[in-house]
């Protein structure tokens, strides 16, 4: 474990204007590292969950899209270390614009990595996924476990992931697999289950609707899922290694909405949409996580436990100012 060379080292987070990224932009700053924090382009000049971020006067902001080798090039300049968390990440939409999935997940990944290479960045930290893993053929899942593409997203995924160790055995780039298992928590969107139950809660509709509850799931809180990140980056140990990040904890989807039914003291019956089931051989029924690895490489471990971790969630939705950022009233693939 290094101690801390990366500070006050120039960062670049890719994805920071997502959930997970502006977490994670967050995090760094209050550690000293300098930030920039890349937001996908719109005219519309809309920074994401970067606009909300308690740092934002100490990071420097660009606009821009991975999927232009000329200016990952461009921003990849001057830098240390890369965070890279841009990607496509709905796996409904990949069902019907797989190629979106393609251009940003591969090819994104591949210009991000060829810059790094081109510009002598000290290291890169690439997101993958726990979908990548498909259905469990063993629990718990640790990182030798086969890949299985169960949907277009994490079919990208895994070539993404691919791509990036290719970097690591064919040019000496100094990549960093990070492997987080279901993140949850304040500013995630509403096509994810979590903020899909509490937002339909939280606006008194009667009857919640989702698709099959008996899959299982790993769930990490954000916190945790970026404290993991800075770990990997701050070790040299996992250099050339994809490495889990999770909480070794299984629950259903059922009694996940069973939990969040409790502790927001409501009596909201379950009705299933077909429009939010997955084709079964698609959907991935069983994700839990051993982070065996991670504990062993950096001496992480998670510190926020599923039943506080959703009540923090639940009280950051329920903000009117935060609430009204979700349309709970249709299913947002």
């Amino acid at each position: 474990m290094n101690d801390n060379i990366y500070l006050g080292q120039v960062a670049l987070v890719t994805g920071a204007d997502g959930f997970i990224g502006s977490h994670l932009v967050e995090m760094l700053v209050s550690k000293g590292y300098q930030i920039k924090a890349l937001s996908q382009y719109n005219s519309f000049n809309n920074w994401g969950w970067l606009e909300d971020v308690n740092c934002r006067d100490q990071i420097e902001i660009l606009t821009g899209d991975i999927r232009d080798p000329h200016f990952c090039k461009s921003i990849t300049k001057g830098v240390d270390i890369i965070f890279h968390l841009a990607a496509l990440i709905a796996i409904p939409y990949s069902y019907v614009a797989p190629e979106s999935y393609v251009d940003t997940n591969i090819k994104g990944t591949l210009n991000i990595c060829q810059a790094a290479k081109e510009n002598g960045v000290k290291r890169v930290i690439h997101t993958s996924t726990s979908e990548v893993y498909g259905t469990a053929q063993y629990v718990p899942i640790d990182e030798k476990h086969p890949l299985q593409p169960q949907s277009p997203y994490s079919a990208t995924k895994i070539a993404a992931d691919a791509l990036a160790m290719s970097f690591y055995n064919a040019f000496e780039l100094p990549v960093t697999i990070a492997r987080p298992f279901n993140t949850y928590g304040p500013r995630q969107s509403a096509r994810a289950v979590i903020p899909t139950i509490i937002t339909q809660i939280a606006n008194g509709m009667k009857e919640i609707k989702l698709g099959d509850v008996t899959p299982t799931r790993d769930f990490n809180y954000v916190e945790d899922t970026c404290r993991g990140f800075i770990a990997l980056a701050e070790s040299d140990t996992s250099i050339g290694e994809a490495v889990n990040i999770g909480s070794n904890f299984e629950i259903s989807v059922g009694d996940t909405l069973n939990l969040i039914k409790e502790l927001m003291c409501s009596d909201i019956e379950f009705v299933v949409d077909q429009e939010r089931i997955r084709p079964e051989t698609s959907e991935v029924f069983r994700l839990w996580c051993d982070n065996t690895k991670m504990e062993k490489i950096t001496g992480f471990k998670p510190q926020v436990g599923i039943r506080e971790g959703l009540q923090r969630t639940i009280d950051w939705i329920t903000q009117p100012n935060h609430l009204e950022h979700y349309k709970a009233w249709i299913y947002n693939v």
